[in-house]
């Protein structure tokens, strides 16, 4: 199967000749890494066949966190995490989009922007909230940002996970919305969002760098219901780890030219798009983030610092034991067998052996260049 490392090894080095100057730092660590993903750059191990003697070299990932093939128990591990993190309660998917004309200045100061839209979208459906009139309780949010298109073109926007209701003032009762289909108005949603960003780079010293009359323009923002929540989790899970596109998406590469196919997000129609690789090298790395900036941010009950808040809403929504009912004594807990080995790894080619360690193999950081 072709992989976006194979483009890379064959034309990352034309790329850095021509184009190795205005690299960020991350987007020279991404090529870099995801070059020599499972190559002896990292080192590895040195395996032998327990049945046909057959010798096999396994080289390490790179965990480089745009790499498409790497962090699949990472990924795992994320979505077991937010499955337990998750309220029993019903759920929101909003989505806040940065206006084409802000791009630019999203892309000369990503760190700062990209931050500052998350965290405006997140105040902007939090004051909606916590306005009686709507619902006059404080949500939990998980915020993924997200920078493409399924064509891999630049499209900075927010992703939030929101819970469908919040915790009262005084923290002694859950306040679903009236209405199950809707949460906050959509409209006035995407005007306090508007406001938001505006403020926040005014802060940030930005505001001078954007014309005027955007502040007049209608932003984009949806919402629709996500149900338990699950669906969409497992949905932001794929990216958390890594960006746009994965190895199964690309079809061929040919005379320099890169296949690779989508679905259309409005007709939901398979489409094909064919690039001069370097093209696509550089559509892959403009959404490789900036060092530190992270992709994944919790807000309102949800945060780091409302762990306790979050347990009294998760205590105010579980169901309350019958009336007149008497606890039941738990059984003892039966002793735990003790985990299995991990079992060896069988060999790729008599399917019968398994394969032994024989040599660990250093990193050889002689390639890439």
């Amino acid at each position: 199967m072709l992989e976006v490392a194979d483009i890379f090894r064959l034309h990352g080095a034309a790329y850095r000749a021509r184009f190795g100057t205005r690299l960020a730092t991350s987007q020279v660590r991404a090529l870099r890494d995801i070059e020599a993903c499972r190559t002896a750059y990292f080192g590895g191990h040195l395996k032998q066949c327990d049945h046909c003697g057959r010798k096999v070299f396994a080289y390490h990932s790179c965990r480089n966190r745009h790499c498409p093939k790497c962090h699949r128990q990472q990924t795992d591990r994320w979505l077991e995490k937010q499955r337990a993190r998750l309220l029993p309660c019903r759920y929101f998917l909003l989505t806040f989009t940065l206006p084409s004309e802000l791009r630019p200045l999203a892309r000369a100061h990503q760190k700062k922007v990209y931050g500052l839209l998350m965290s405006s979208a997140a105040a902007a459906v939090q004051t909606l909230a916590l306005d009686p009139r709507h619902l006059g309780a404080r949500l939990g949010c998980l915020a993924v940002l997200h920078t493409w298109t399924r064509a891999l073109l630049y499209h900075p926007h927010v992703h939030l996970l929101v819970t469908a209701g919040g915790l009262s003032a005084d923290r002694t009762q859950w306040i679903a919305p009236k209405n199950s289909a809707y949460l906050v108005p959509v409209k006035a949603l995407s005007v306090i969002f508007r406001a938001k960003v505006c403020a926040a780079l005014k802060k940030a010293g930005l505001l001078p760098q954007v014309r005027p009359h955007l502040w007049k323009k209608n932003w984009v923002v949806h919402a629709q219901p996500a149900g338990s929540g699950h669906k969409v989790l497992e949905y932001l899970g794929r990216y958390v780890f890594r960006i746009a596109i994965s190895n199964s998406r690309l079809e061929q590469i040919d005379n320099g030219q890169v296949t690779f196919r989508y679905r259309d997000n409005r007709s939901q129609q398979v489409r094909r798009v064919t690039l001069p690789a370097l093209e696509f090298i550089g559509r892959f790395l403009q959404h490789v983030l900036p060092l530190g900036c992270a992709k994944v941010r919790y807000y309102g009950i949800w945060s780091s610092s409302c762990r306790r808040q979050r347990e009294q809403a998760r205590a105010l929504l579980s169901a309350p034991e019958p009336s007149g009912s008497h606890p039941v004594a738990p059984n003892p807990p039966l002793p735990q067998p003790a985990a299995p080995a991990p079992a060896l790894a069988l060999c790729p080619h008599c399917r019968l052996g398994q394969l032994i360690v024989l040599e660990v193999l250093l990193p050889q950081r002689r390639f890439p260049p």
